[in-house]
């Protein structure tokens, strides 16, 4: 039979002895270490840039901040300009309803609904489209085709 690679008893009490003896030791130079600085040194203080800094701000520069001028909501998003795009349907499932169209001036992809485009839509076709902002991004509505 081949010897196994374990540790008998004493090694592994050899061990844990050794890791107890090294965490008191760790604890104690951090007890001894902690006394060493004052509460003055471990101040630290934000200057108008927002750095931190450990000189404390000047008072004569202290600037008054009007409580209304500050916006505590989030500012709503501009709407898109209703202009009309064109596109090329780069994908289509007609089983689960839904695709993309892929602006031809800027290369961006936009998903569209089945019920938001013509019944007979297809691959490859070339249409028109507006944009409306969606749960995920921006949608393609209002779509039509261009020769067909």
């Amino acid at each position: 039979m081949a010897k196994s690679n374990s540790f008998n008893k004493r090694e592994l009490e050899k061990k844990k002895d050794q890791k107890r003896k090294d965490k008191q030791r760790r604890k104690e130079e951090r007890k001894a270490n902690a006394g060493s600085k004052s509460f003055d040194d471990m101040i630290a203080y934000v200057d108008e840039n927002g750095v931190i800094t450990s000189t404390p701000p000047d008072p004569d520069k202290r600037q008054e901040v009007n409580l209304e001028s500050i916006a505590i909501a989030v500012p709503k998003s501009e709407e898109v300009e209703e202009t009309t795009l064109e596109g090329c349907v780069e994908y289509f499932n007609p089983d689960k309803g839904y695709g993309f169209i892929k602006n031809l001036t800027n290369t961006d992809k936009y998903f569209f609904h089945i019920s938001r485009a013509p019944a007979n839509i297809a691959e490859r076709d070339k249409v028109t489209f507006e944009l409306e902002r969606g749960e995920k991004g921006m949608n393609a509505v209002n779509i039509a085709f261009i020769n067909k």
